[in-house]
């Protein structure tokens, strides 16, 4: 079938219908027990890995992760009017020990049981760590383990003190700790044991502690989910007696999943279907999410993007109202990182913009031009939750490039595929003629918003500085930040480290999402998070 050719002014017009719609929409409170069934169209090729710690990037979490399973430390997402914040979860409280810092203490929420019925205690917290880090232990996981190592680069030791209380040893003082352990999910030993040892037996009969049980998977197609009628926290005790995830990748079938009354929600409804969604009194939803949609740059050897001039050519040629305007308003420009409004943005001298003559002119002066133009290759996604219009979105900004003598050829991959390149690093053997790479992600704290990718002890593999940027300023920065307690010292110290990444424009940054979501009239509840994390048992 013919592809119609995708132009900026084609885009644009795709986009458009959504520029008059308003903001997240109002939540019902619901009460009782479980009643009714929902079935929510998401974006993904296949359901997120089901065992404890889900693929497919932070969306994963909301579907296969928060549904499932607890964390240690959980987070705020009951609310939608302002961020959340690190709220217990499995563990009733955490804190570094003053006689080493290193030492971070966690007691244990008691009582709680897995779905199998076991008991969650000390020893289930240890056999999880093992899980992912411990190569040599026999349930070791390397697949989910790739998922959640590189969350966890802190983490140097750890050890049960009693039945209710665990002690993790950070590889040095680190302030920031709790957040990593956001990501780390809890699942059974008990339940391991009891299908052989395999994780892949476990991955369709898994058991965690989370306020859904698992009712059925099928591959790419669905998961179905009841409630988890022994759930500890009253709070989260799902709404719906069952909550079907349907996988439907292509956005239009979404849509039109939706309007026939196949789906009862959907998440990333295309632009252009947004009018007719409404007025099929579809109800539109969106939040301020700290998620950003930008290119890691590779700063290794041999790579054209160590040329500061170019960094800030690609950033200046980017038309970021114009695909606000491709997502129907439903996204805000990106200045940097994070929002203007963060206070770790600072007072940046290089001011991100689209200035099309600065851009030629810095592409000129590093040796290039629209008739000898810089030829590199970026990898992709295909698209997935959290990548908004990803192909529309790149094939816009490759044609700005164009304009001003860069071309950029697109490997476009699997999102899955992206993430594992996006872990690897620029210098994997893999990504040899890659000098970039597009993946959106999440910047709800300082270590997922800012460490992890500008501290050159997390270059891969220790972490995610997929770029191997390395400055010694922010390095420094970064030790501080760990070391300092007083929130107000680390958001000066976050603010100079923002300013010092955007003056080097380590990245191009295009726009901040906002999660949007289609639901439907049987849809009485959904509370969205202003994060990309969600909570899927406030659904009703």
């Amino acid at each position: 079938m013919d592809r119609t050719p995708l132009t900026r002014r084609t885009l644009l017009a795709g986009g458009a219908a959504l520029a008059a719609l308003g903001p997240t929409g109002s939540l019902l409170a619901q009460t009782g027990r479980p009643s009714g069934s929902l079935t929510y169209g998401i974006s993904m090729t296949d359901l997120p890995l089901t065992t404890g710690q889900p693929d497919r990037g932070a969306g994963g979490y909301q579907f296969t992760g928060l549904t499932l399973y607890d964390p240690l430390v959980a987070w705020e997402l009951d609310v939608a009017d302002r961020p959340g914040k690190m709220v217990p979860g499995l563990a009733t409280s955490w804190e570094s020990d003053p006689a080493d810092r290193k030492n971070w203490i966690f007691k244990l929420r008691e009582g709680v049981t897995f779905h199998d019925g076991s008991a969650f205690d000390a020893d289930a917290v240890i056999w999880n760590f093992d899980k992912v880090l411990n190569k040599e232990a026999p349930h070791f996981d390397q697949r989910q383990a790739a998922q959640v190592r590189p969350r966890l680069p802190g983490v140097a030791a750890y050890k049960k003190l009693d039945a209710s209380t665990v002690q993790v040893t950070t590889k040095s003082v680190d302030s920031l700790f709790p957040y990593q352990m956001l990501w780390f999910l809890i699942s059974s030993p008990a339940q391991f044991e009891k299908v052989g040892r395999d994780w892949s037996k476990f991955a369709f009969a898994p058991s965690g502690t989370g306020p859904y049980k698992l009712a059925g998977l099928t591959p790419r197609v669905r998961a179905e989910f009841v409630p988890n009628e022994a759930y500890w926290n009253p709070k989260r005790m799902p709404r719906l007696a069952k909550l079907t995830l349907s996988c439907v990748p292509e956005d239009l079938a979404r849509v039109n999943a939706l309007l026939s009354g196949n789906l009862d929600l959907i998440e990333l409804p295309a632009p252009d279907a947004v009018p007719r969604l409404k007025a099929a009194g579809m109800r539109i939803v969106g939040n301020d999410t700290p998620h950003v949609w930008n290119y890691h740059l590779s700063m290794a050897e041999g790579s054209p993007w160590r040329d500061l001039r170019l960094r800030k050519a690609a950033n200046l040629a980017v038309d970021r109202e114009g695909v606000v305007q491709l997502m129907g308003g439903l996204a805000a420009p990106a200045v940097g990182q994070v929002q203007p409004s963060s206070p770790w943005f600072g007072k940046p001298s290089f001011q991100i913009k689209t200035d099309m003559d600065a851009a030629r002119k810095l592409v000129t002066e590093a040796g290039y031009s629209v008739q000898n133009p810089l030829k590199t290759k970026f990898i992709i996604p295909t698209g997935g939750t959290g990548q908004m219009l990803s192909l529309p979105i790149n094939e816009f900004i490759q044609q700005s490039w164009a304009e001003i003598g860069i071309q950029v050829e697109f490997r476009t991959v699997e999102l899955e595929v992206a993430y594992t390149a996006w872990r690897q690093g620029a210098t994997d053997p893999s990504l040899k003629d890659v000098t970039g790479g597009n993946i959106a992600y999440v910047t709800s704290d300082p270590f997922y918003a800012m460490l992890r990718f500008y501290d050159s002890r997390q270059i891969a593999p220790n972490g995610v500085n997929w770029s191997h940027y390395r400055n010694a300023e922010v390095d420094a920065l970064c030790d501080k930040i760990r070391n300092s307690l007083d929130t107000a010292e680390q958001d000066k110290l976050l603010a100079r480290m923002h300013e010092i990444v955007v003056d080097e424009a380590v990245q191009v940054w295009v726009v901040h999402d906002t999660n949007p979501h289609a639901l439907s009239p049987r849809v009485k509840g959904y509370t969205q998070a202003q994060h990309w994390f969600q909570d899927l048992t406030t659904l009703a």
